[in-house]
């Protein structure tokens, strides 16, 4: 069953930040994650959530995501993201 990393990112050093984006998507790749969000525009219709980046990624499975984000290969980008940005990220099991 598929299963999504949900991430709420509010950039606050943009070099390091520009670091992260260019090292994480071959750790995506290799855990069999794809982006369908990354960084596009948002509109709020409903509610007061006011996500500043908002990046989706589909996985295969749950244990996949959960494999990615624990990764030895994950490990150096996700240092760059906690040092350049304040994020709130979920996973989620699809349907």
């Amino acid at each position: 069953m598929a299963a999504y990393v949900i991430a709420d990112v509010d950039v606050t050093d943009p070099a390091t930040f520009q670091e992260y984006g260019k090292q994480v998507p071959a750790t995506v790749t290799r855990y069999g994650g794809r982006y369908l969000a990354r960084g596009g525009k948002v509109e709020n219709i409903e509610g007061s959530w006011e996500p500043s980046r908002l990046v989706i990624i589909e996985f295969p499975s749950l244990e996949e995501a959960r494999a990615w984000y624990r990764s030895e290969e994950y490990r150096g980008p996700l240092k760059l993201r906690h040092d350049s940005a304040n994020t709130n990220v979920l996973f989620i099991e699809g349907v």
